[in-house]
This record gives structure tokens, sequence and C-alpha cells, in this order.
């Protein structure tokens, strides 16, 4: 970097800074930044500032021309590790937010701003026109995507194998797997071979264990985010309970055919809609539990979440089919918004009505803790979390009705 003069005022002094190069800069200006890059692997291998944020960036006359980093600046060394990425679902993350159909009503500090879904689907790749938008109104940020878990400027891996890396976005509200994965015996596990309770030696899964084998990085799973799939169950009311959560989505319309909407399901890959993509990762799955468990109980202890989905998805069904009935005889209005005579399930909080609101809730808060409790081996959350709060919803939706058309 071109020799520069510099003054920061520190403590109310004004010093020169006659930088050399951008470390001698930064260490006045961003000490953390360079002590964070002096613990990293990059900096034991000489990977320098310019090869990410290239050289333009010469002074603080010039902040703009530092480059912010994208997949494709960390693919120039780790190119097998964003290809794994490429393939996964995080990488889906960001199309997969701004596909709902009320995203757009958000403030923008939500989504763009990073402040809300965008904070955690900001891992997510991004057009070029997206980028572009980011750079010029984030200002800037939120156009990497490694860094989510590699933190910067340390990039550590050894960070970024550690269950906590997952949990700033895997918890809360529709996903709450840290709290499930902590809690159960194979969080307890790790977190106690962490602080020295139990020896290095212990085996104790990570989500890195069962989601990443082997350090790839195209995450998926056998059910996806939304624990629907095609081709649909053998199980003829099971089928039909799918059917009519597909159609509350609005990937099925109401005669069960396809509607452009699956485009977008098949594009942000939160299903897997071909039982030989089903059977992949619930085979790797599998290999992961082998570790620790035999094939045969590891099978049926998939199996039982299996069938919390088919319980789970029972109430739901029950609850949609509920209001869709208050659509069709005029006791509720539809939204003019929704596309066909079901409710709208991905409209989330922007549902209009109480009634409606129960059943998001049931759809995105209860119903996923009931079919990722039962994987994430914790009981409490399959009960309590889950299946008694659907039973809970399912009576509230009914009660509802019933006032609605009383006073209809």
């Amino acid at each position: 970097m071109k020799t520069s003069v510099i003054l920061f005022s520190i403590l109310g002094f004004s010093v020169a800074c006659f930088a050399q190069d951008c470390v001698e800069c930064h260490s006045y200006s961003t000490p953390n930044i360079v002590s964070d890059w002096k613990l990293s692997e990059h900096s034991k291998q000489d990977v320098g500032c310019e090869v990410c944020h290239g050289d333009g960036h010469t002074s603080d006359a010039d902040v703009a021309k530092a480059e912010i980093p994208t997949p494709e600046t960390c693919a120039t060394c780790h190119e097998k590790q964003v290809e794994q990425f490429k393939g996964g679902k995080h990488a889906a993350a960001w199309a997969a937010m701004n596909a709902m159909p009320t995203t757009h009503w958000l403030p923008s500090g939500l989504s763009e701003g990073m402040k809300g879904c965008g904070g955690c689907h900001k891992i997510g790749l991004k057009s070029a026109d997206e980028l572009k938008a980011l750079k010029k109104d984030a200002p800037g940020f939120g156009t990497a995507s490694c860094d989510a878990c590699h933190t910067r400027h340390v990039f550590s891996k050894k960070e970024a194998q550690q269950p906590q890396a997952c949990q700033t976005c895997h918890m809360g509200f529709d996903h709450p797997q840290w709290e499930m994965y902590s809690s159960s015996k194979h969080g307890v596990r790790y977190l106690l071979k962490q602080n020295g309770t139990l020896p290095q030696s212990v085996a104790a899964p990570t989500c890195q264990t069962c989601h990443m084998q082997e350090g790839d990085h195209g995450v998926k799973t056998a059910w996806g985010f939304l624990a629907v799939r095609l081709p649909l169950p053998e199980d003829e009311q099971w089928k039909a309970d799918q059917a009519t959560i597909l159609q509350a989505l609005g990937v099925l319309d109401p005669e069960g055919n396809p509607t452009a909407r699956l485009d977008v399901v098949k594009a942000a890959d939160v299903a897997r809609l071909t039982q030989e993509d089903f059977d992949v990762q619930r085979n790797k799955m599998i290999k992961a539990c082998e570790q620790c468990h035999s094939v045969n109980f590891a099978k049926a202890e998939l199996a039982k979440g299996d069938d919390m989905i088919k319980q789970a998805d029972r109430l739901l069904a029950q609850a949609i089919h509920i209001i869709a009935g208050l659509y069709k005889d005029g006791v509720l209005e539809k939204p003019e918004t929704y596309a066909y005579a079901f409710p709208d399930l991905l409209t989330f909080h922007d549902a209009p009505t109480l009634i409606e609101q129960t059943l998001f809730e049931m759809h995105l808060k209860h119903r996923m803790r009931a079919f990722q409790g039962a994987f994430h081996n914790n009981p409490d959350y399959t009960l309590w979390y889950g299946w008694s709060e659907m039973v809970r919803d399912l009576t509230e939706i009914k009660t509802m009705a019933a006032e609605l058309r009383k006073a209809h």
C-alpha cells in the first residue's frame, strides 16, 4: 500500500501515522482487527489484507475503495469448501428470505439492514444486483458468507467447528436447534467436554458431527426446513395431510397441481423433492449415528422423528381445513393476497386475524419444535414445546371458529 499520512485523534492528541502498509495504519484506527488477523492462519501464511480487500484503499480519504469479500473471494484459496457450500441449504438462505411473500413488508433494517431475518440469512449467496444494492445501501456489509461461521478477522477453523458457531442463527422462534441440542444428552456431554469435566476422548457429537461430516460444507437435511417432501407418503391419511400443508404453503393448488411457488421451493432447496434426494441425506445421518450407535438403533430413532412429523401434520391439517372452511362459507374474509382458498402459512406474523395468527404459530413455532425436538433427542421440546402446544393451538382454533360462526 502507498505511504500515506493519516491523522488520528487519540485521547485528544493528534498523532501522525506514516503508514507503510495496512497493518501500520490499522493498528491505530482498528487495532482489534489487526490483533485478530495476527492470530489467524491467514497471517501465518502471509495472506495480507489486499488479498481480500484489494489495493485500491490507501488512505482515510478513499475508504470506499476497500473491497468487501464475497464467497468468490474465499474460493480463490478455498475452492472445494465454497463449492460444497454452494450446494447446501445455507447458500439458499438469502433467496429463501426474499422469496417469502411478505418479506418486502418488513422494515428494511430487519432484512437488508441485518437486524432481523437478514442478520442470519445474509449467509446466502446473492446475485450481482443484490450485491450492488447492499454495497450501496448497507453500506457494503452483508455481502460475505463464510464469515458467518469463521468470524473475521481470525477466520478460525476451530471456532467454526464448535457448536456455538451455529448458536447465533439456529435458536429461537422457528428453529431452536441450539436450545434442543445444548439441553439434550448429546449437547450436555459436549459442553461438559468443553469445560473439562469429561475428557477430550469422550464421544460427544456436535452440530458439525451430524450435519457437516468430514468437513463437508454442503449442509442439508433429509426432511428439509419445512418437513414436507415429494413423493407424498404411502399412508393415505398422512398423504392427505401433507397435501393440505403443501396447499397452505402455496406450492400445490386446490386440485393438487404444482404452482409457480414450487419453483421457489426448488430454488431455495428447503424440501427434498425426490425419494433419491431424501435417501441420500437420510443415509448420511445414519452414517453419523453409526459412530456411536448400532444401525438398528439409529434407524429406529430417526423413524420416531418421521412419525412425529406424521402426528403433527394430522393436527396442522385439521386447523388448516377449519380456516379454509371459514373462507369458503364467508365467515372469514380471505385476504386478496392469498392465491387460493387456503390460509397462506408463509405470511407469518402478517396473517390478518387472531385465528390465522394462531395457525401461523402452530405451524412455524410449535410444529417445528415437535419434529425438530424428536430429531435432536430432546423429549421436553418434542412434547411440551411442540406436540402439547399444537394440541392447544387446535383447541383455540376450533373455539374461535365456533365463535366466529355464531357471530356470523
